[in-house]
C-alpha cells in the first residue's frame, strides 16, 4: 500500500509546494465549486492611485473663475471637460468614466480626506490602507474585514510590487500575482518522463488511496486539490474571451486578470490593484501630458472591466473603488505641476452604487495652507463599503463609528 511518505517522495510535493502560491493549497476547495457559501457574494476591487492624484484636474470646477486663476497653464477649458453638471466636469481623458456616468454606474464622492492630513506618501498611504490614524499600524482595513468573512483575496501586482498593508491581517495570506502563469504547477521531476509519471500518480491518487481513509484525507486536502486547481486556473487563461476589448496597458491587463479570476468563481471577495505615477510635481500637463495619460489608463481599464463583468452576469456582484493617499494643492507650482495636498475625490463603479455626485466640491475660496479642505472622512466611505457591500461590522474593523457615506442605491 502507498504510504504517505512514498506519496510525498513520488510526487515531489515538498518541492512543488514552494512553486505554487499558498492560496491554492489553502483555498483550493473553492476552485471548481461555485455552489459553496460565499462564492456568489459581492466582490470589491480596490484601485490605488499611487503618488497623490490631483483631484482638482480630475473633477474640475470649470465654472469657478478661481480654478483658471489658480492654474494658468494646466487648467482644462470649459468646452473640453466631460460635463457632470453646470459647474463640474470630468477630465476629458476620463471618457470611460463619463460613459459609466451616463449608464448610472459611477458614483463620485467629493472632498474625501481626514483631519490633519499627512503630506508624507508613506504615512498617508499607511493611514488609508489601515483605515486608522493610529501611530503604529500593522493591519489593514481589508484584512480586518476578511477576518469576519474568512474569504480569500488577491493582490494583482505589477513587477516587484509588494502586497499592500490594506490586506495585512487577513486569515489567508493574499498572494501577489502578475498573471495566471503564477499558478503554474512545477513538479520536482528532472526529466519529461518523470514529470509525466508524477502527474499520473497525482491524478490517480484519490482512487488509489480509497483503502486508506487517512491517506485519502491528506490527498484531498493537499496534492489533488492543489493540482486540479492549478490546472483549472491555467485553462481559464487559455479559454477566457472578454466580452469587450481591454486596453493594452498594464492596468488593463490587471483588470482583465481580475475578470478571469472572478468568472472562475474561486470565492475571492477582494481584489487589490494599483497604478503608480500620480506624484506630478512638474510637467503635469493639462489636456494632454502625464496626468491625462494616467487618467485615461484608469478610466479605460475600469470601464472595460465593468462592461465585461456586466455582460457575464456579475454586474450586481462587483464594485470598483478608487483612492489615492492625498490630493494636490489648489494652485499649480512654478514647475507647471502640483504639490502634495488633500481633499480629493473617490470613485465607485457598479450597478448598485448611487450614480452622480456625493458631497460638495471643496471650496476654492477657503483653502487651508493652500490645500482643499476635506468634507467627507474616508473612513465614512470605507464604513459604507464594509457594512453595505462586504456585509461585516464596520465599527469592529475601523475601531470606532463612522457614519456610512451615502454611496449605495436605496
Amino acid at each position: 500500500m502507498f504510504s504517505r511518505r512514498d506519496f510525498l517522495k513520488s510526487t515531489g510535493l515538498v518541492a512543488w509546494g514552494a512553486a505554487v502560491p499558498s492560496f491554492l493549497s489553502t483555498t483550493a476547495f473553492a476552485a471548481g465549486n461555485s455552489n459553496l457559501p460565499g462564492s456568489k457574494d459581492t466582490i470589491l476591487v480596490m484601485l490605488q492611485l499611487t503618488g497623490g492624484n490631483d483631484g482638482l484636474n480630475t473633477v474640475i470646477p470649470f465654472a469657478d473663475p478661481l480654478y483658471a486663476q489658480y492654474r494658468p497653464t494646466i487648467k482644462i477649458a470649459k468646452d473640453q471637460v466631460k460635463k457632470i453638471d453646470d459647474n463640474l466636469g470630468l477630465h476629458p481623458a476620463l471618457d470611460g468614466f463619463a460613459k459609466l456616468l451616463e449608464q448610472q454606474s459611477l458614483c463620485i464622492v467629493q472632498g474625501v480626506g481626514y483631519p490633519n492630513p499627512s503630506q508624507s506618501h508613506f504615512r498617508s498611504m499607511d493611514i488609508w490602507n489601515a483605515g486608522s490614524t493610529a501611530e503604529t499600524l500593522s493591519e489593514g482595513w481589508i484584512g480586518k474585514a476578511l477576518k469576519q468573512k474568512s474569504a480569500p483575496a488577491f493582490h494583482l501586482a505589477g513587477p516587484n510590487e509588494q502586497a499592500p498593508l490594506a490586506l495585512e491581517g487577513a486569515p489567508m495570506r493574499a498572494p501577489s500575482i502578475t498573471s495566471l502563469d503564477d499558478f503554474q504547477l512545477k513538479l520536482a521531476a528532472a526529466s519529461g518522463s518523470e514529470t509525466k509519471l508524477q502527474k499520473s500518480i497525482i491524478e490517480g491518487a484519490a482512487a488509489a488511496t480509497a483503502k486508506s481513509p487517512e491517506m485519502l484525507e491528506f490527498v484531498k486536502k493537499t496534492a489533488v486539490s492543489t493540482y486540479e486547481s492549478s490546472k483549472r486556473l491555467q485553462e481559464i487563461g487559455k479559454n477566457y474571451q472578454p466580452k469587450v476589448p481591454y486596453p493594452q496597458s498594464p492596468l488593463g491587463n490587471r483588470f482583465k486578470l481580475a475578470a478571469q479570476l472572478i468568472d472562475a468563481d474561486l470565492g475571492a471577495r477582494v481584489f487589490y490593484v494599483s497604478i503608480d505615477g500620480f506624484d506630478t510635481h512638474s510637467g503635469q500637463g493639462g489636456l494632454a501630458g502625464d496626468h491625462a495619460n494616467l487618467l485615461r489608463e484608469v478610466g479605460d481599464a475600469v470601464a472595460a472591466f465593468y462592461q465585461d463583468m456586466s455582460q457575464r452576469g456579475h454586474g450586481d456582484r462587483v464594485m470598483v473603488a478608487t483612492f489615492s493617499e492625498f490630493g494636490r494643492r489648489a494652485k499649480e507650482n512654478g514647475s507647471r505641476g502640483t504639490d502634495h495636498g488633500s481633499g480629493a475625490p473617490m470613485f465607485l463603479v457598479g450597478n448598485r452604487v448611487k450614480a452622480g455626485l456625493v458631497g460638495d466640491h471643496p471650496n476654492l475660496e477657503t483653502l487651508e495652507q493652500g490645500n482643499l479642505k476635506h468634507a467627507i472622512d474616508f473612513r465614512c466611505v470605507y464604513s459604507a463599503i464594509i457594512q453595505n457591500w462586504l456585509g461585516v461590522k464596520a465599527d469592529d474593523v475601523l475601531g470606532s463609528h463612522y457614519e456610512p457615506a451615502s454611496i449605495m442605491k436605496t
